[in-house]
């Protein structure tokens, strides 16, 4: 049985070129993806920690996209350079990235 503290999904979907939503993988969630991987790996929290690969989670604009439950916290424009954070702060730590939470990107936006 499966008794994950948490379950990461990364929006990966790619749409065709000049699509009016746009897409996360043309804004390097797949590199985003592939980063979660390697540092659940390599902390060993793969008993832990799943990270999934997913289609579209709807705020394309704000991509790449992550949302982390149980606690359905939203992370929006998440780098691959801002996963080591994500994970020590949020998923070991207990504390959400505040400058990364899709409410507030939206917020300082007027979305």
């Amino acid at each position: 049985m499966f008794n994950y503290s948490h379950h990461v999904f990364v929006c990966i979907n790619q749409r065709p070129p000049g699509h009016p939503k746009g897409d996360c993988a043309s804004k390097g969630s797949r590199d985003v993806f592939q980063k979660f991987q390697e540092e659940i790996e390599k902390r060993q929290l793969w008993e832990k920690v799943a990270v999934n690969g997913t289609t579209c989670l709807g705020p394309c604009n704000f991509g790449a996209s992550v949302v982390v439950y149980p606690e359905g916290v939203w992370y929006g424009r998440v780098t691959a350079k801002d996963v080591e954070e994500i994970v020590d702060q949020h998923l070991v730590g207990g504390k959400p990235v505040e400058r990364l939470l899709l409410s507030k990107l939206m917020a300082a936006e007027g979305a």
